[in-house]
């Protein structure tokens, strides 16, 4: 009878409990979350200076040859970005690993759900944007 009604016990407490964990984490208070959504306004207001400060170096090198590479100006590429970019986004999971992190990411694009993945890195003690990736799979 004591066996049955701790049994009982534990799973009434584990179901009270499974609620507040069911709910998520806040994702959107962490600082890779921050970094992301100063990315994002920066990218729909097309304040290239604001981007800057967002991405890893890495990542700018990239841009800065591919922007020369088709003759654009960055203002251009911040045009091109607003565009392509997902909106209604929502920042489903933050795993960090040391100086890496990932974010998962959902949004939609011409009505259509897209699942993404935004990798950063602690760049001086700073969380910087890395590449995105997204897909409707």
């Amino acid at each position: 009878m004591r066996k049955a009604t701790r049994a009982l016990l534990c799973l009434a407490l584990g179901l009270a409990v499974t609620p507040l964990f069911a709910a998520g984490k806040d994702f959107e208070g962490t600082p890779q979350a921050k970094v992301y959504r100063a990315n994002q306004k920066a990218i729909a207001t097309g304040d290239y200076e604001a981007y800057k400060k967002t991405m890893s170096s890495e990542a700018l090198k990239e841009m800065d040859s591919q922007t020369k590479a088709m003759g654009k100006q960055p203002k251009d590429i911040m045009e091109l970005m607003k565009m392509m970019s997902p909106t209604d986004i929502k920042i489903t999971d933050v795993k960090v690993d040391g100086k890496k992190a990932v974010l998962s990411v959902n949004g939609k694009s011409d009505g259509q759900m897209m699942k993404g993945t935004a990798d950063m890195v602690d760049e001086n003690g700073g969380w910087k944007m890395g590449k995105q990736s997204w897909s409707n799979k």
